[in-house]
């Protein structure tokens, strides 16, 4: 890579990346977009007519839908050819994902069998494991679940209280213990089971099989959304397990999980998108064909911002995703190159993007809630109706906060990793810090009005920067070893970030597809991208004032003024901006942006 480049997580605070350096989805090649309209032509024969049926749980239909999915290969997208998979790159597996995405419960069934169901065998089994059960994961013929919670272990997963005991002949592990919420859990043939063998104080992790001895599925969990997915808690008494199937090294379990979750917050992202883009389209359909005061609702100014924020969001979740997930395949080909095998390339490749992975999740998540409620407002009473197909949208989304790590979680890593990688000299946060904060004693105006669109642009993210470097060089000298006790600060300052790379990204695809299709052919991005980066501002400006209302003891007003001067940007007329956004969709009747 080129050393202008974005090597390693949370480096985007203190590297300026050029638009050529990033991938945007406008690139997606032709074999991609094949794979791509493959799911999709799955989900609309298979899956979508069935919906309700799904939700039910009539039939076995998800186990059903998972083996037909094996059948056309869309189970084995990522598995490497060996084990009879297609060995995608991590790239189009996260486009694959974007389409599962939009299929509610079996986009939770898939995502439970492919990501962690199936990746933590793949990267962390012994080649006798993976000859065994991968090519049957592959193919459909044997469907995966991922067991990690317990009663008293949620987000501190490490606090499991399943035991595993090596039997006196040394040929089993004795496992004892209770698992919930596991998706998959009611037809499951293959699980990933996390326990701490004798008196460890860390997890391992078995794979175990569902038809074994002592192994007891209870009912099915009645859940709020995601209806159709299958939810249970899971009971192991003396189940004997071979020794052969501990997964890794003894006490490696917890790291297994951590790194599993990196990959598996970054394709829940993807899955938002994919559901986000399904329901702006039955919104805009809706609006279309809704008529008040005698027109379509869709004529009107109210519902024209709704719609046209719900695709600004969604677009810029879109250029992020898109830009982490191809530095992710860049990082995974050069431990490849340097010798890595396939499933230790994969995992260092993930960790090393861990902060753009938990970010993304939270945007992710958060972009969706606001699209289904809108779509649900769009609708009005309709919309409240279990009639209408955004019933189904809101109740499902609702979980993809909760998934993965909470999103409070998720916001705590954000900030605890990217000060943590610098810490440890991944790459330099402290140095760019203590220049700004050397700048913010002798402010000046940065821009003098005669820029240009992309230079002004640019401008505006830099000072971002320098507002989230000013605000984490200033918590952390304040606060310092009370930082972790500090959640809230801590949060506020993820939220910086995340509104940083998310705005810097939707710059950089805006930026990069003008060169590719002329300024004439992108003029609805720039107006996303004016919104995009003048929300920003706002957003950034307030999470940065409660951080700084909330540490600071001195120099309250040096830093809220140096706040208010690096998030200071030119006004858009974001009324016109949206309503230009909408009327594309409405004419395309669907997102097409």
């Amino acid at each position: 890579m080129e050393d202008n480049m974005i090597k390693t997580g949370g480096e985007f605070l203190v590297k300026e990346t050029e638009a050529n350096n990033v991938f945007i989805p406008e690139e997606f090649d032709e074999e991609q977009q094949m794979i791509l309209q493959t799911c999709y032509d799955f989900l609309e024969a298979e899956v979508i007519p069935n919906l309700d049926k799904i939700d039910n749980k009539e039939d076995n239909i998800m186990r059903t839908l998972l083996s037909k999915a094996g059948e056309l290969g869309l189970l084995g997208v990522a598995v490497p050819e060996e084990y009879e998979g297609f060995n995608q790159s991590f790239l189009t597996t996260m486009y694959a994902n974007e389409a599962i995405g939009s299929s509610f419960s079996f986009a939770v069934a898939y995502m439970a069998h492919t990501g962690i169901g199936t990746l933590p065998m793949l990267y962390y089994g012994s080649e006798d494991l993976k000859s065994r059960y991968i090519p049957q994961m592959a193919s459909g013929e044997k469907a995966a679940a991922y067991c990690l919670t317990e009663p008293n272990a949620g987000s501190d997963a490490n606090s499991g209280a399943s035991k595993a005991t090596l039997s006196e002949d040394g040929k089993h592990y004795i496992l004892n213990g209770q698992k919930m919420w596991i998706t998959n859990g009611g037809f499951a043939d293959v699980m990933t089971v996390f326990a701490k063998i004798d008196n460890d104080r860390v997890l391992s992790a078995f794979i175990v099989e569902s038809d074994w001895e002592g192994v007891t599925v209870n009912p099915e969990e009645h859940k709020m959304g995601i209806k159709g997915s299958s939810t249970t808690q899971l009971f192991f008494s003396d189940v004997k397990v071979p020794v052969e199937n501990l997964l890794g090294k003894r006490g490696e379990g917890f790291r297994i999980a951590l790194n599993i979750l990196h990959i598996g917050r970054i394709k829940l992202a993807a899955n938002s998108l994919g559901s986000a883009k399904r329901t702006i389209n039955y919104a805009v359909n809706y609006a279309n064909e809704r008529k008040q005061f005698g027109k379509q609702i869709s004529s009107f100014g109210a519902i024209q911002h709704k719609l046209g924020e719900q695709v600004i969001r969604t677009f810029a979740a879109e250029s992020a995703i898109y830009r982490a997930s191809k530095n992710i395949d860049n990082s995974i080909a050069e431990y490849e190159t340097e010798g890595l095998a396939h499933g230790a390339a994969h995992i260092a490749g993930s960790a090393q993007y861990a902060v753009e992975c938990a970010l993304l999740k939270v945007y992710g998540s958060e972009m969706l809630d606001f699209v289904v409620d809108e779509a649900v407002q769009i609708y009005g009473g309709m919309g409240f109706s279990a009639d209408m197909p955004v019933d189904r949208a809101y109740r499902d989304s609702r979980i993809n906060r909760i998934f993965e790590g909470t999103n409070e979680i998720n916001r705590l890593i954000v900030i605890d990793t990217a000060i943590k990688d610098a810490q440890k000299g991944k790459y330099d946060l402290f140095g760019p810090a203590e220049a700004v904060m050397s700048e913010i004693e002798k402010l000046q105006v940065t821009l003098d009005g005669t820029e240009d669109y992309y230079t002004e642009k640019k401008t505006y993210i830099k000072n971002f920067k320098k507002a989230v470097l000013m605000t984490i060089h200033s918590m952390t000298n304040t606060l310092k070893r009370k930082l972790a006790f500090e959640q809230e600060t801590m949060m506020n300052v993820s939220d910086m970030m995340i509104q940083l790379y998310v705005a810097e990204s939707t710059l950089l695809r805006v930026e990069k597809l003008e060169s590719m299709k002329g300024a004439d052919a992108i003029a609805l991005q720039k107006e996303i991208l004016d919104v995009v980066i003048y929300d920003a501002a706002a957003k950034i400006n307030k999470s940065g004032k409660d951080a700084i209302y909330a540490f600071a003891e001195d120099n309250i007003d040096k830093l809220v003024s140096a706040l208010n001067h690096f998030t200071d940007v030119k006004g858009v007329n974001s009324k016109d901006a949206r309503r230009k956004v909408a009327a594309h969709l409405i004419e395309e009747n669907k997102y097409k942006f």
